[in-house]
C-alpha cells in the first residue's frame, strides 16, 4: 500500500484524509462528508493507521482533461 499527503479514503460511512505524513506516524482527519470538511484530527504510528485502512477504499481524484497547447 503506497500512502500519500492528500490521499481519501473510505471506510463504511466515514472518510479519512492523510494530512501529514511522515516516515513513523500519520496524522489524519476523519470526516463524515467531503463537502464539509469539518472532522476529528487524529495522530498515530503508521502501523496502526495501515491496520485502520484494511478494509478501506481509496477514493480516486477525477482526472484533469489535458488542455490543447496553444502554438503562435
Amino acid at each position: 500500500m503506497k500512502l500519500c499527503q492528500g490521499q481519501v479514503w473510505k471506510q463504511g460511512k466515514e472518510y479519512i484524509r492523510i494530512v501529514r505524513l511522515e516516515r513513523l506516524e500519520v496524522e489524519y482527519k476523519s470526516l463524515l462528508s467531503l463537502a464539509n470538511k469539518k472532522g476529528t484530527l487524529h495522530v498515530t504510528s503508521k502501523k496502526d493507521f495501515c491496520r485502520l485502512l484494511k478494509d478501506a477504499k481509496l477514493l480516486t481524484a477525477k482526472p484533469t482533461p489535458l488542455s490543447d497547447e496553444v502554438t503562435e
